[in-house]
């Protein structure tokens, strides 16, 4: 298949890859409540391996990046938080804005600092949450903030030009990878898949974290399909 002859063009060629992965639904299985997430302890392993082995290994998660290493837990990896919004010059004062936000419209919220996120996972008629959501989406681009449907999740943001796809041109700028692979979940990974393709790498593989919740563009974008966090970390041994 092309993607597993894709994977040989990145084994033969560690020191100039770089390996990037989403967190949550990719990394770490999805749970009810975000805080109890965490990546397997045998994932942990093959990423401690892969760090040893290549060029670069990193996340690009939507948590704020000490909260996503709480989730990752593993040394010598990179770690990009807020979908690459910390590495806007204008960070304090998206943060500023987006907590006069938050306490405006109350309920309950996942506070990123630089981002929002509103789960209604655990909500016993999710249509309905949905319902309230929109009314909450709705203010927030009334206040000029971008508004994101993930799995089950609201996302608010900053309107500025960082997203998965930006900061993954900078992470592989800086490194100096000529090959790379991402991996992902969710439509902010579009974005990343996005990124990687116009990075002009002479090797990139997309690979998707298959849901019932995910995009179907995702799918249709990636060169691998893997059905779930537990078929990644199988993929992780190959590399």
């Amino acid at each position: 298949m092309r993607g597993h002859s894709l994977l040989e063009r990145l084994r033969e060629a560690p020191t100039e890859t770089a390996l990037v992965f989403d967190v949550d639904g990719t990394l770490a299985p999805i749970v009810p409540r975000p805080e109890d997430a965490a990546v397997p302890e045998a994932t942990r392993e093959e990423l401690v391996r892969l760090a040893g082995r290549y060029l670069l290994v990193a996340c690009l998660s939507g948590r704020e990046r000490e909260d996503a290493w709480s989730v990752v837990g593993v040394d010598g990896i990179e770690l990009v938080g807020n979908h690459g919004l910390e590495l806007d010059a204008r960070a304090n004062e998206f943060r500023e804005a987006l907590a006069r936000f938050r306490d405006d419209v109350g309920g309950r919220v996942e506070d990123k600092g630089l981002s929002l996120s509103y789960h209604y996972r655990d909500a016993s008629d999710p249509a309905a949450a949905r319902a309230e959501l929109e009314l909450v989406a709705e203010r927030a681009r009334r206040a000029g903030f971008v508004t994101r449907w993930g799995r089950r999740v609201l996302e608010i943001r900053p309107p500025v030009d960082a997203d998965k796809g930006t900061a993954l041109r900078e992470l592989l700028r800086l490194s100096g990878a000529r090959r790379g692979l991402y991996a992902g979940d969710d439509t902010t990974d579009l974005d990343a898949f996005r990124g990687l393709a116009e990075a002009g790498l002479d090797v990139a593989v997309r690979v998707a974290v298959a849901s019932d919740e995910g995009p179907a563009e995702l799918q249709e974008a990636a060169d691998l399909v893997v059905d779930g966090p537990q078929e990644l970390a199988d993929l992780l041994g190959q590399l």
